[in-house]
């Protein structure tokens, strides 16, 4: 008997080996698919004015038929395009750490970390760095990984993917209502910028859509509580699998 499929789609900067934890934990009841976004990781970079479209059809060719789609983060947004426009190939719908409907004073906040980023990449990823891990009991040696591999992104292509992180929410939450598929929103207590507002916010917007608030963690939950993540996914999907 072959094992359910989860694909995995990470944040923007990262890539899929910001999913090596979880995975790891999962590949023992799932088969785990973890590609990188388009202009992410092995992939080439993104032209000027790519869209959540764009980045969701540079990965639905690797996703199978009745996958229970986790995304995190911008890959939250992109998991949930897909499961809109791709209803076939999403089981259920899993947006982990996910912005929705920013109010305009936390547009404003994302859209001055892309100012950020335009004008110092390296002073952008440092405070990436330490708004998702500070406090928390992530090691060293994690963090320099997920250094790395922001600081390896092409600029520009980071920067059009960022913008489409900062402005694709408003995009996409016309359509929400309309996502046929059983959904989780989960998110860290702590977490900034994808806040527990947003994630009532977003199971709110869903037709069938359930909240679950991982106390503190922060943005990074995959990384810095994969057993409390995984234990809220597999969860979820065993709950779907028996209705």
């Amino acid at each position: 008997m072959s094992k359910p499929t989860v694909v995995l789609l990470h944040g923007v900067g990262l890539d899929h080996t910001m999913w090596e934890p979880a995975a790891a934990l999962l590949a023992a009841r799932f088969t785990v698919i973890a590609p990188d976004l388009p202009g992410h990781g092995t992939r080439p970079p993104v032209s000027d004015g790519v869209t959540l479209a764009d980045l969701a059809d540079g990965v639905v060719g690797e996703i199978p038929a009745g996958s229970h789609l986790v995304g995190f983060s911008l890959g939250a947004l992109v998991a949930q395009h897909v499961a809109l426009h791709h209803r076939e190939l999403a089981a259920t719908l899993t947006s982990v750490s996910s912005v929705c409907e920013r109010t305009a004073e936390e547009r404003e906040s994302v859209l001055d970390r892309l100012r950020t980023a335009e004008a110092d990449f390296t002073a952008s990823a440092a405070a990436s760095l330490k708004r998702w891990y500070a406090g928390t009991g992530v090691g060293p040696d994690q963090v320099a990984r997920t250094q790395a591999t922001l600081l390896a992104n092409d600029l520009r292509s980071f920067l059009n993917c960022y913008r489409v992180f900062a402005t694709a929410d408003a995009d996409i939450a016309p359509d929400l209502a309309t996502i046929a598929v059983r959904a989780l929103a989960v998110t860290g207590e702590n977490d900034p910028g994808s806040t527990p507002e947003m994630t009532h916010r977003l199971a709110a917007a869903l037709p069938d859509c359930r909240a679950e608030v991982i106390p503190q963690a922060r943005h990074m939950l995959p990384v810095e509580r994969p057993e409390a993540f995984v234990g809220s996914l597999t969860t979820f999907i065993g709950e779907c699998a028996h209705v």
